[in-house]
């Protein structure tokens, strides 16, 4: 059975788009015209929500609602969890200085409060990626301590959206993560960028064990040089990327073609320097 790929950006509102996306560099509703041009886009705004032991902030369905109205039926959102889900502990800020414990990492109930609060829009979503940070030895202890983890969770939580899980700890990506990730029917988030290996490369060792849905986010290296270089206007390529796009294309088409595989392509500024050039280039190898 052949999968689906569906390409987009990483966030929207973007005014240096114009003549890209946009008509104008104000359009009434960024998303609604956006939608006209990509059937897919990531949003990550929902991500920070973790102030404190008591203060969590989930999606406004004033903000839910208004998303779901701007785009047709066959458009699918990516969405970030809440990083009050995914942070074994509390930024620094809110507490003290010191290292204390998130209480709500990785709790079944908090998920389901957030997708209530994504009921308007749920039709429209594609996939839910869970974003773990670099995770050292002071956090947590070792991969099979986080998989642990992870698998009591995934066991206690609706997964009729799909959902997947990035990781930012290289040595995490072993044959029992992928492994782990098939038998509890969770996708594998890929990023290219962020000192993680070569998504190819990734996909080489462990591909025949990716099942379902997958997310592939091209983030870049070197976010703070590439706003310094293009001062925050998005419509040009700077950094170009092209010992690596038509590789990463034969990638999807397998993923797709030969695995079954529904794929979500999500492209960051940072990656190249626009976004959407980056699209127009990746759409020529797909």
């Amino acid at each position: 059975m052949q999968g689906k790929s569906y390409i987009g950006t990483c966030s929207w509102k973007y005014p240096s788009w114009e003549g890209l996306v946009y008509s104008s560099k104000a359009p009434e509703n960024y998303l609604q015209e956006y939608a006209q041009k990509y059937k897919s886009v990531e949003i990550d705004q929902w991500f920070w929500s973790l102030f404190g032991v008591d203060k969590i902030v989930l999606p406004k369905s004033s903000v839910v609602e208004e998303y779901a109205a701007s785009v047709p039926s066959e458009f699918r959102f990516v969405i970030k969890a809440p990083n009050s889900l995914s942070l074994t502990h509390l930024y620094k800020q809110y507490s003290s200085g010191k290292l204390q414990s998130n209480p709500h990492f990785l709790s079944p109930d908090l998920y389901g409060s957030f997708l209530h609060t994504l009921e308007p829009m749920a039709a429209n979503i594609g996939a839910i990626s869970l974003q773990f940070e670099y995770l050292n030895k002071m956090k947590m202890p070792s991969p099979e301590s986080f998989l642990k983890s992870f698998t009591k969770f995934v066991e206690s939580v609706d997964k009729t959206i799909p959902i997947c899980m990035e990781i930012r700890n290289p040595n995490f990506l072993t044959s029992e993560y992928f492994k782990i990730l098939a038998d509890n029917n969770v996708g594998h988030t890929f990023c290219q960028g962020y000192y993680m290996p070569d998504i190819r490369e990734v996909c080489k060792n462990y591909g025949s064990k990716l099942t379902g849905t997958s997310i592939i986010r091209l983030l870049g290296s070197d976010r703070q040089g590439i706003e310094k270089t293009t001062s925050k206007v998005w419509n040009q390529v700077v950094s170009p990327k092209d010992d690596e796009i038509p590789g990463i294309a034969r990638l999807i088409r397998n993923m797709v073609d030969q695995s079954g595989m529904d794929v979500y392509l999500n492209v960051n500024n940072h990656y190249e320097g626009s976004a959407p050039v980056t699209i127009q280039k990746m759409l020529e190898y797909l």
